[in-house]
């Protein structure tokens, strides 16, 4: 099968780690390992989300105080050339006969988008409440709780089209190719009235991107991949369950999470809806189970 592969940003440093290069080495080590069945068996295309990573650029690019902020879109662009090659060497650790290439991949969004006036895209580390309640102060963030600590949080856009789709597909038409694209959900970008595109304060949502780029690549199958072995009703509750697998009509009537599960059940609902296809959410260390239908959550038709 030709399947899209959406390594979350916490798969790559787990929750509360200490977003140190060693560990995001070990991660990747990690994230190689756990996909080389799967690559070995199907046509993968790998995309990854890079909120903790843009959130530790931020905070580095800050401590420059006598040079300005670097814009999101130029931040998001250095994650998917670290995160790509980190993952480009794991990979091949791991599978040897295979060519991998990343590619720093554009995605189009639009200035009206309402998203840009309610930022709900969690980036960089956790914090406890009085620690939050500082940096908003002095920084002009905006936080909201992950989970139970808090994070802060950016406008996360809707992805409408790679500017770099052709030579994603070129590239996916060689065997032994894995590409590596939409790194953090690509760099977000709005047309110019000039010409051209210019890059907006803005991160785009990985797994909405990844369900936009399977479709555009014919995937026959869309797996996002976290670090929780699925979807949970109820979850961090006495009663929570995980759901195996579900049809697509049924999922979209629970509520989930805006900041954490909420976009991933909804790419993968997109996905399946668009295209009468299949859509997993699991477990990184899962992945071959996930697409056999052994683990984590399956959308269905």
């Amino acid at each position: 099968m030709k399947i899209l592969v959406a390594v979350g940003g916490n798969a790559l440093l787990q929750r509360g780690e200490p977003m140190e290069a060693i560990r995001q080495i070990e991660s990747a080590n990690r994230t190689g390992k756990a996909l080389q069945s799967l690559v070995k068996e199907h046509k993968v295309t790998l995309t990854h989300g890079n909120g903790p990573q843009v959130g530790l650029l931020a905070l580095q690019n800050d401590a420059y105080k006598s040079i300005s902020p670097y814009p999101f879109d130029i931040l998001g662009a250095e994650t998917e050339g670290m995160i790509g090659y980190l993952l480009a060497m794991s990979l091949n650790a791991a599978i040897f006969d295979k060519k991998i290439i990343t590619i720093i991949t554009r995605v189009e969004v639009s200035k009206d988008d309402p998203a840009m006036a309610d930022p709900t895209k969690f980036v960089g580390p956790v914090y406890e409440k009085a620690d939050a309640d500082k940096l908003a102060e002095e920084k002009g963030w905006l936080f909201k709780l992950d989970g139970k600590q808090w994070r802060r949080v950016v406008p996360s856009p809707t992805p409408t089209r790679f500017l770099e789709k052709n030579a994603i597909n070129l590239l996916m038409t060689q065997d032994d190719t894995i590409v590596i694209a939409s790194g953090g959900g690509g760099i977000p970008v709005i047309r110019n009235p000039k010409g051209g595109f210019i890059g907006v304060e803005a991160v785009v949502d990985k797994d909405l991107s990844g369900q936009l780029l399977a479709r555009e690549i014919n995937a026959d199958f869309f797996l996002i991949l976290t670090d929780t072995e699925g979807v949970f009703l109820n979850w961090g509750e006495p009663n929570q369950e995980q759901i195996r697998e579900i049809p697509v009509a049924e999922l979209r009537k629970h509520k989930f999470p805006a900041g954490s599960m909420g976009p991933k059940v909804n790419a993968a609902c997109l996905f399946v809806e668009l295209t009468g296809k299949k859509a997993g959410i699991g477990k990184l260390e899962q992945a071959a189970d996930i697409v056999a239908g052994r683990a984590g959550t399956i959308v269905v038709p």
